[in-house]
């Protein structure tokens, strides 16, 4: 499905044939190929992508819902959905990240199930990163092989150790909730994986104070960070922000550990127990991701 922006033809077909090789069946849903009629960043009308993932999600022969990509508009769908057949129609896999943020927390505070922030059928990381790929391959068919997280280039932006349920995704979405009627109240207690992309140092900035000063970071156990694509420069500016606005909460905090808008994007476990060791500089599961 294409609950956001619409989708590239050609690397759509290029997702499907990888899935096709995974030994899955992959069906598009009838409105993935839209595009809105006056708003060309949608992939078809509001109601349109809803009913997509309502259909898709109830329908018992579907296993999971791959999203095809991100872009905007997640938010603009997510209130049509009917989040009482979707609950009743019981827990599958759910996969996408960036704009699918929206989803991940609707899932989460709706339904209270876990999902999968991971890379799109007709994402570049998914189409052009073999680890990327394998990483989300054995998340699926071997949950138990992929029960520890991170590459070896993260680092450490404040050391320590938490536990916690994972939560998180593409942080400007997060802040974006904020007063929504089924906003999650905040990340208390729990470890909270953001990233983003495009947004440079000063509206990163503002995002990041906004969390601050509404209190929605109040008591987060621990933060795991990944990919700031097109934010600015990481080593001069970013990490010097990330430090300023994250360091005084006083929790662990790892960088760069693997997800996000990256070349190698991760599969990152939403709604999972986990424990977030900085001295390892990774995420390992309490659990695995999809039982």
């Amino acid at each position: 499905m294409a609950p956001s922006g619409p989708v590239p033809p050609e690397r759509l077909e290029e997702g499907l044939g990888i899935l096709r090789s995974w030994g899955l069946e992959p069906v598009v849903g009838p409105h993935v190929r839209d595009l809105h009629r006056e708003f060309g960043y949608l992939a078809g009308s509001d109601g349109a992508r809803a009913r997509d993932l309502e259909e898709a999600w109830c329908d018992p022969s579907v296993d999971a819902v791959i999203c095809a990509r991100g872009g905007y508009g997640a938010q603009r769908m997510v209130d049509l959905v009917d989040w009482a057949a979707m609950r009743a129609a019981g827990p599958k896999v759910f996969v996408g990240y960036s704009d699918i943020t929206a989803l991940h927390e609707a899932f989460a505070v709706r339904l209270g199930l876990a999902t999968l922030h991971g890379p799109m059928a007709a994402s570049v990381p998914f189409l052009e990163d073999g680890p990327t790929r394998d990483a989300l391959r054995a998340t699926l068919f071997e949950p138990e092989s992929v029960m520890t997280l991170g590459l070896e280039a993260a680092g450490v932006l404040v050391p320590g150790r938490a536990r916690g349920v994972t939560l998180g995704g593409c942080v400007s979405l997060l802040a974006a909730d904020l007063g929504t009627p089924y906003a999650r109240p905040g990340a208390r207690g729990g470890l909270l994986l953001i990233e983003d992309i495009g947004e440079e140092a000063y509206r990163l900035d503002r995002i990041l104070t906004q969390l601050l000063r509404s209190g929605w970071l109040d008591g987060v156990a621990g933060i795991a960070l990944g990919s700031w694509e097109g934010c600015g420069p990481y080593e001069e500016e970013v990490r010097t922000l990330l430090y300023d606005r994250l360091g005084s909460l006083g929790v662990p905090v790892v960088e760069e550990l693997g997800f996000g808008h990256c070349a190698t994007a991760l599969t990152m476990p939403l709604g999972v127990p986990a424990v977030l060791d900085t001295d390892a500089r990774t995420l390992t599961l309490d659990v695995p991701a999809l039982r």
